[in-house]
């Protein structure tokens, strides 16, 4: 079981895989697999007839690799009280909670699943403050179902808004039964704008954002897709 990757170093690399629109984290993953594909592919095609045309299938699987690693840009709302998706997917559940201790009363938490297909970026719902953050080894249960949000490896992230009204609200990253890499480059006391980047989960996945109740109005039902520091899923009272 791997651990999140906290922090990451900037280099010419990154730089230069983010002018294609790819995470920034691609670049270790797409060596690592990518090569083997692209000599496959290679080999396959110098072997001619009739093994060319088995070519195709690590092509495929190369295009799904970089396509996975996509950072399509986002036009990010401007509304004062938005409250965007953190994640790419499909919104599975919205949970009333009876008690959440980070935010000392009440709370709702909507969650996302995000398939291998999703963009897999994590963007911040909200202008805050990192208060605290905490990593759970765990399992690797199906995503799309909402005991995985106690039962599966996930980092859980505690925000508090830099404007009064205060409001606090969490964010978890949860792996799913493919995901084995949660990438998280925040630190306590670190502030992000609205639909800033944080990190990634790497594979099928959830996220989660969890809300104060009544603090805010939940614009997204289950089933509704959302976009990650585009759409509005909540707006604070």
């Amino acid at each position: 079981m791997n651990s999140p990757d906290r922090q990451v170093n900037r280099s010419p690399g990154f730089s230069a895989i983010e002018k294609f629109c790819l995470a920034r984290w691609a670049l270790y993953d797409l060596a690592i697999f990518g090569i083997p594909l692209v000599a496959a592919i290679v080999g396959l095609l110098i072997a001619g007839k009739p093994w060319g045309w088995f070519a195709i299938v690590p092509l495929v699987f190369l295009l799904w690799l970089v396509s996975f690693f996509r950072n399509p840009p986002r036009k990010i709302p401007t509304e004062p009280r938005a409250i965007v998706s953190p994640a790419d997917g499909t919104v599975t559940d919205i949970t009333q909670l009876a008690h959440y201790d980070f935010i000392g009363g009440p709370a709702v938490r909507i969650g996302i699943f995000l398939s291998i297909f999703n963009v897999h970026i994590n963007r911040a719902p909200f202008a805050g403050r990192v208060v605290e953050l905490h990593y759970h080894p765990g399992e690797f249960l199906n995503a799309m179902k909402p005991e995985s949000s106690e039962r599966n490896e996930y980092m859980w992230i505690g925000f508090e808004q830099t404007e009064t009204p205060s409001h606090r609200f969490a964010v978890r990253q949860i792996s799913g039964m493919l995901a084995r890499r949660i990438v998280c480059t925040l630190a306590p006391g670190q502030t992000l704008t609205m639909g800033e980047i944080f990190g990634m989960i790497k594979l099928g996945s959830r996220t989660e954002l969890i809300l104060p109740a009544g603090a805010a109005d939940i614009t997204v039902r289950p089933g509704d897709p959302v976009r990650a520091g585009s759409h509005i899923i909540a707006r604070w009272k």
